[in-house]
Formats: C-alpha cells, sequence, structure tokens
C-alpha cells in the first residue's frame, strides 16, 4: 500500500511461525499480501528462510529488499569487530527502508517465529520504531513449534520453563540447566558441544531432546546424547521438556464414575445465540440429550455427539416425563424453551412432573433466559420501568373468564402489561376482547408496543395507541405492551421512544 506524500507508510514486524507455512497466522498473510514493500534477512548466500515461508502470501508484484549479512564471525575486518559491523550493517538497512517508509510505502519485515522472540526484526524496531506508526506481529516461536513436534508439554501446572542462548558460557548453562524444570536452548550450531555438555554435567542429558527446523520437510528430532555435532544447524534447539508426566509411564486407568443423570430446563431467549447466556450455552453444550418443541431445538446448532427428541408443542407433560426419564437413566439433559423457561415455558411442567415419587431423586435446575416481554421493551426503549404485570391471554390452560378478570384487575390498578400469546391460528377474539376490557379504565391514548420475531430476520417493532390497536395486526409470534396511564411516547432524531417513569404521581 502506498499513501500520499507526506504521509509516512506503517512499519509492520511480521512473525511466520517456525517453518511451516500453514502455521503463518491469517493476519500475517494479509499484511504479507498487501504491502508495497517486503524485507527479510539472509546469509550471503542469498536465500532467506523468512522469504520460502512467505512465499505463498506474496502478491508477486511487490518491492522486495533483501537484508544481506555482509559478515561471519570468522570474516570481519571492521575496526569494532564482528559487533560493530553488524552495527553498521542494521544502521544501513535502517536507512533503506526509512525511505520507502518516507515515500508512504507500508514495509513488512518478514521474521522466522517471533519478532520479539530472539527475532531479527528487534534491530529494525530498535532503529525506527520511534520515528514511524509501527505494529508488531507475532507468531509461533520455535520452542512451541518445538514441543508441539515432540509431543511432550513444555510446562505444567506451577512449573517454569527457561529460555536459554547456546552463546552463553558452558558453566551458566550448567547451573540453569540444574536447577529448571524445563528448559529450551536456542542457537545452536557451533555451540552444540558446549550445550549437550552442560546437560550432562548438570545430570539431565538423558532427559533431553534436540529439535531441528521444526514443523518442515527437513524436520529432525533425536536424543540430544545421540546427534552428531558435526549435523547441527543454526535452525536447531535442545529441549528438555515437562517432568511432570512422562508418557512412558501413563497414570493408571481407573473405571469412569457412574452417571450422574439431570435435568436443565434452558431459556434460549428470544432468537439466536447473541441472546443466550454463558449459563445456557454451557448447559447446552454438556448436556448428552436435547428435548424441546421442534422450533426451538432448530435453534440449537446440531452436535453428533448429542441426541435430540422433538415433540409436538402441546404435550409438555409428556415432555418432561421423557426428559426426567433418559435423566434417570444416567443422561444430562437439556430441556429446551424460548425466552425463560420459567415464564410461561416449561420449567413449571418440568417441575410439576418431577414431583412424582419415581422422580424424587432426580437433580432439575432451571437455567433463565432473556424474556420475550424485556426483549420486546428493550427495543421499544424502557416501557417496563415501573410496575408491571405479565399476563397470557391463551385460554387453553385456564378459562377466559379468568383471564378477564385479571386484565381488569391489571387495568384497575394502572399497572403495564406484558401481554403474552395474545392470538394463534384458532384465537383470534382475544385481542380486542382485553382491548375493549384495558378501555375501560385506559385513556384511548395508551402507547401500546407491538414486538413480532424479536431478534430474528423477521423482526418488527411497532408502537401504536389502545384506541387505535388493530387485532389483525397481531398473531402469534407477537408480544403486546400496554402501558400505564404515566407511560410516555417521546419523539426523539433517531425515532420515537417508549418508556414509563419511575416515579409514580402522589
Amino acid at each position: 500500500m502506498t499513501r500520499p506524500a507526506n504521509n509516512p507508510g506503517r512499519l509492520y514486524g511480521v512473525g511466520l511461525g517456525p517453518g511451516d507455512p500453514e502455521l503463518v497466522t491469517v493476519k500475517a498473510a494479509r499484511l504479507i499480501g498487501s504491502a508495497g514493500v517486503i524485507a527479510y534477512h539472509s546469509a550471503r548466500h542469498g536465500r532467506s528462510i523468512a522469504r520460502s515461508v512467505a512465499a505463498p502470501y506474496l502478491s508477486g508484484d511487490q518491492v522486495e529488499e533483501a537484508l544481506v549479512y555482509p559478515v561471519t564471525t570468522e570474516t570481519t575486518g571492521h575496526p569494532g569487530g564482528y559487533q560493530g559491523a553488524l552495527d553498521d550493517f542494521y544502521a544501513a538497512c535502517a536507512i533503506r527502508l526509512a525511505e520507502h517508509l518516507d515515500a508512504g510505502r507500508d514495509v513488512v519485515v518478514l521474521c522466522e517465529g517471533d519478532p520479539m522472540f530472539y527475532g531479527s526484526y528487534m534491530h529494525m524496531h530498535k532503529r525506527l520504531a520511534h520515528r514511524y506508526e509501527t505494529e508488531v506481529v507475532p507468531g509461533v516461536t520455535s520452542v512451541s513449534g518445538a514441543a508441539a513436534v515432540l509431543g511432550r508439554p513444555l510446562v505444567e501446572r506451577d512449573e517454569t520453563l527457561t529460555v536459554l542462548p547456546g552463546t552463553l558460557p558452558a558453566e551458566r548453562l550448567a547451573a540453569h540447566i540444574g536447577s529448571a524444570d524445563s528448559v529450551a536452548i536456542l542457537k545452536l550450531g557451533r555451540t552444540f558441544e558446549k550445550v549437550r555438555d552442560a546437560f550432562a554435567a548438570a545430570g539431565r542429558l538423558d532427559d533431553a531432546w534436540y529439535v531441528e527446523r521444526a514443523t518442515t520437510a527437513g524436520e529432525r528430532i533425536a536424543p540430544l546424547a545421540d546427534v552428531d555435532p558435526a549435523s547441527v544447524p543454526y535452525f536447531s534447539l535442545a529441549l528438555l521438556p515437562s517432568p511432570v508426566r512422562d508418557p512412558a509411564a501413563p497414570p493408571a486407568r481407573t473405571a469412569p464414575p457412574p452417571a450422574a443423570g439431570e435435568v436443565a430446563v434452558v431459556g434460549l431467549g428470544p432468537a439466536g445465540r447473541p441472546w443466550l447466556t454463558p449459563e445456557a450455552q454451557d448447559a447446552l453444550m454438556t448436556a448428552d440429550e436435547l428435548v424441546g418443541y421442534g422450533p426451538y431445538l432448530d435453534r440449537v446448532p446440531a452436535n453428533p455427539r448429542q441426541k435430540r427428541h422433538a415433540t409436538d408443542n402441546r404435550v409438555e407433560a409428556e415432555r418432561a416425563a421423557h426428559a426426567l426419564e433418559l435423566a434417570l437413566s444416567g443422561s444430562r439433559v437439556a430441556v429446551v424453551s424460548s425466552g425463560d423457561p420459567g415464564v410461561f415455558a416449561m420449567a413449571s411442567a418440568v417441575l410439576e412432573v418431577a414431583c412424582e415419587e419415581r422422580f424424587a431423586g432426580v437433580p432439575v435446575r432451571v437455567v433463565p433466559g432473556l424474556t420475550a416481554a424485556h426483549a420486546v421493551a428493550a427495543r421499544a426503549g424502557a416501557p417496563l420501568g415501573h410496575d408491571y404485570c405479565v399476563i397470557s391471554l391463551s385460554d387453553q390452560l385456564k378459562p377466559w373468564e379468568v383471564v378477564a378478570d385479571r386484565v381488569r384487575a391489571a387495568a384497575r390498578a394502572d399497572l403495564v402489561l406484558a401481554v403474552y400469546n395474545p392470538a394463534s391460528r384458532t384465537r383470534t377474539w382475544q385481542v380486542a376482547a382485553a382491548r375493549d376490557l384495558l378501555l375501560e379504565h385506559r385513556d384511548p391514548g395508551t402507547p401500546v408496543i407491538i414486538g413480532r420475531a424479536v431478534g430474528s430476520p423477521a423482526e418488527d417493532v411497532r408502537v401504536t395507541t389502545l384506541g387505535e390497536l388493530d387485532p389483525a395486526g397481531v398473531d402469534m409470534r407477537c408480544l403486546l405492551i400496554v402501558g400505564s396511564s404515566t407511560t410516555r411516547i417521546v419523539a426523539r432524531e433517531r425515532g420515537d421512544v417508549v418508556f414509563t417513569p419511575r416515579r409514580y404521581p402522589a
């Protein structure tokens, strides 16, 4: 990417992981493909391991800056010695990259492993990060890659990991090895014999491993004691993995504990995963079997480990008994319910059946969910901000006379009403009847919210008044909120809001 004049480019230090191009992060791959300039270090032969790892992600039309080391430890005539020559080299590289950055070109500096973990990128970072906007993209370290291919944990529980460069003096290496839980030693190559001898001096050579070019086609793994020093390249390391659990001595197998069944009645909320609580997610994930009304079960992602038992919506008692019987046989059962299971839903049905003597020992817990009333209220504002009641208009499980008496009582008490089950395919007259009952005590201008399928792609929330409420616009997927005498509709820039003040007139 090239920016306009006087707008410098951005510097990226991008970690490539231990060598396998598939271990490059998604972010690293994206930046490699989009940057205007790609920089990478290499030895004098010009071949760059970093570039070879990044090759699948290069766009093919980028400027490449090969930062070729000019010296080795044996060949330098610099008055400052090897380190002086390197300092001059890094300074010159920084100047080259700064020219691109000043011209508005983004520069990605490739780095094997992680840029901030013994990474070559750090030399550019120290010289440029204070002058340009900079971002470092972490990568999988060689230590993590080596542990993965070795199949042994680095550290467990309260252990500590000690990472050392092989360039340390032998006595310091041995002291660290002798006192550490786990050890990784990098920068082998010509330091290998010293490192091997340090493990031997610490009495831990037999437990140490050698890993070369982890995760690449040239990967090699061997006991450290068996490795020929003449065959060791720089890109290798010595690893003393966790001593806590040795694969050669697996823990004794014990019989699994007897199954402990339970029933969790889980509230799914009004719709979709964003409305699901973490506790509900856990109950669904840990269940062996799921029981519920078919459309509600369909909202739970399928898991081949679990059995699903879908039923019709009108067999709540049978559904509850089935769930309890499954738990009685040892299954962890989740009974799913839309909204909150304790609000006109499955919790009371399950608990009622659970009171039968045969289910006395089955644990039942109720996992709450976001109710439809609260979801609709939130979409409109805060109509439930003061005292309110929840009423179902369904007369399937109670006589209409009881429903009517409760509607009248709520109206007389000046309560906000959250009205569930206002209509269905076979119940089409209750909305009009309830409206007329409320109008005996409420002003026709009382706000009414009609919330349909809240949380789903078909969501529709409308605000009207009690006098203008049209029953034809209400179906089985709707919930109504009828305001009190204090509920207000207020016009705001982004649309009307409905709220009920927390204070009630004296």
